[in-house]
């Protein structure tokens, strides 16, 4: 079952921070590629670039990250899919259906909408918001 990563996640496999050893533990049992969209390959990259904006890493360790994670996707750890074009309007419904209890954010349901159209079974997100959300929609969270 394939399994869609959040930047959430990905951002704790490629920098260390609290969620760093949980993330290494799930891809001891991954089935890969872990699959992410272009604007999630953007929040990561963005993500890690932050860390050299608030002085948490040097720039050494910035350039790794980006290094590593572009290691990953030649080497087939993670498959980079475009978002799909219906991801708006799946993202749409989910608003509609959810975002009333849930309090969504768009980011959010975009990401768990291109989960549930990739064909994903799972979701792994150390954000709890977003775990609510693609569990409501019938996805696994991790």
């Amino acid at each position: 079952m394939s399994v869609y990563a959040d930047t959430s996640f990905l951002a704790s496999l490629y920098v260390l921070d609290a969620n760093s050893a949980l993330a290494a533990a799930h891809m001891k049992r991954a089935q890969l590629p872990l699959l992410i969209t272009s604007l999630g390959e953007l929040e990561l990259t963005n993500a890690i670039s932050l860390r050299l904006f608030r002085k948490e890493l040097p720039s050494a360790m910035v350039k790794a990250a980006h290094a590593l994670v572009r290691k990953d996707v030649r080497d087939g750890v993670v498959l980079i899919r475009a978002l799909p074009s219906t991801a708006y309007e799946r993202a749409k419904q989910i608003a509609r259906k959810r975002t009333p209890r849930l309090g969504t954010r768009t980011l959010d349901l975009l990401h768990v909408a291109s989960a549930l159209l990739l064909e994903a079974g799972s979701l792994w997100t150390f954000d709890s918001r977003q775990a609510k959300l693609a569990a409501a929609e019938g996805l696994r969270v991790l």
